[in-house]
């Protein structure tokens, strides 16, 4: 364990976040600048192999993510030799093939190249224990990972409670925006937020969808509205399909609403709900759901199979080509990628390296944090449609909302 005061950071944009659902494997299509991932296996269920993201640039060309208006504190943070890690997850854990497992990619990853230790913790059903496996995790580890915006008001609890010990949470900004500036919302600073531009991911495989859509239809099955986060996902989607088709119908229904959190673990209803969306029309579905995604693309094999016209899915996170069984995989166009591993992976190599700093550290398309996949080669005629408008959103030309229209 270490005791020193970070270096803090304010950041102006504040992602809420559960898992909209994260891991990566194989083909992401960027070929601007980017660090290329490295592979990580050992993913539960069923030996799962973790999905990685080619197509990227060599490491160490990448923009490193934005640590927003950073303020000097006190002295720098001392190196951890050995460091260890407290990553505990979102409701579910490992398994889902999307949040929660590109979360263990980077803690397996910062295993194999930076000889962290770790240990994962899951929450219960209703997730009443985030607080008490926080500090079970600070009681052994230097850097303790909450998995989830959910972990928020915990982590600075905990933070408080443990100020040697250094705190992250995947998707809040972990600063006080009552404040001007923002200010971080841990009175030691040693909390980190680790957000993400899903908007802009999801903006590529809306046009993506777009431009593979045939009937005209396309559909956004959501996990849990109303807490502003998966909105994000789905203005990003919709901005991106009206870009390329101003005419397109969007079908739009999320599976429940918050506090109700349970439409992240739900395949069934998401198997439903896109059927429904089929049924009616709808040629491609884009999923932000978590768990429940996996309904989604056994309602794609459903439909076209009975039907004889194919439909499509869109998976979420990692690259879900690559997660799926192989009688599913023709049916996933492309993934829009949410470098949850890279997050965990830097921000442990970050602490290790006593470079930690207690603000918000946003992953955009600038620095690959967020993306779009090309496995299976369903998207390989759009490419160079696709990568104009990266290039457009990196540029400030295409200025991608975050609220729904």
């Amino acid at each position: 364990m270490m005791k020193s005061k970070q270096m803090l950071a304010f950041g102006m944009v504040a992602a809420l976040g559960v898992a909209a659902c994260g891991s990566d494997s194989d083909t992401e299509a960027d070929t601007g600048s980017g660090d290329e991932p490295e592979t990580t296996e050992a993913m539960e269920e069923g030996d799962a192999e973790a999905p990685t993201t080619d197509a990227m640039e060599e490491e160490g060309d990448a923009e490193a993510p934005t640590t927003d208006a950073m303020e000097e504190e006190g002295d720098a943070a001392a190196p951890i030799e050995d460091i260890s890690v407290g990553l505990t997850y979102d409701i579910g854990g490992r398994g889902d093939q999307s949040f929660n497992d590109s979360a263990f990619a980077g803690i397996e990853r910062a295993e194999a190249e930076l000889g962290a230790s770790y240990t994962d913790l899951v929450p219960n059903d209703d997730g009443s224990n985030r607080g008490e496996l926080l500090q079970l995790q600070a009681d052994e580890n230097d850097l303790v990972i909450g998995v989830g915006f959910l972990f928020a008001d915990e982590v600075v609890e905990a933070a408080a409670n443990n100020p040697d010990t250094l705190f992250a949470v995947i998707d809040d900004a972990m600063l006080d925006f009552e404040q001007d500036p923002p200010v971080s919302r841990c009175a030691d600073g040693n909390c980190a937020g680790l957000t993400f531009a899903e908007e802009q991911g999801s903006y590529l495989v809306g046009a993506a969808a777009a431009l593979q859509s045939e009937t005209g239809t396309i559909g956004f099955l959501g996990g849990v509205s109303g807490f502003g986060l998966i909105e994000k996902f789905e203005a990003g989607f919709q901005a991106g399909a009206l870009a390329v088709d101003p005419e397109i119908n969007i079908v739009t229904q999320y599976i429940t609403a918050a506090p109700d959190f349970d439409g992240f673990t739900a395949p069934d209803r998401g198997k439903e709900i896109a059927l429904s969306m089929y049924a009616d029309g709808a040629d491609v579905v884009y999923h932000a759901a978590g768990g429940s995604g996996s309904g989604l693309f056994e309602a794609a094999l459903e439909q076209s199979e009975s039907s004889g016209s194919k439909v499509w899915a869109i998976g979420v996170d990692s690259d879900q080509y690559n997660t799926v069984d192989a009688e599913l995989q023709e049916y996933i166009l492309t993934s829009m990628l949410k470098r949850v591993d890279n997050a965990v992976f830097e921000i442990t190599e970050a602490a290790a390296n006593g470079e930690f700093d207690g603000g918000n550290v946003v992953y955009d398309l600038s620095v690959d944090g967020v993306g779009y996949s090309t496995s299976g080669g369903f998207v390989d005629a759009y490419v160079d449609q696709l990568e104009e408008l990266k290039a457009q959103i990196i540029d400030g030309t295409i200025t991608v909302p975050t609220e729904p229209s």
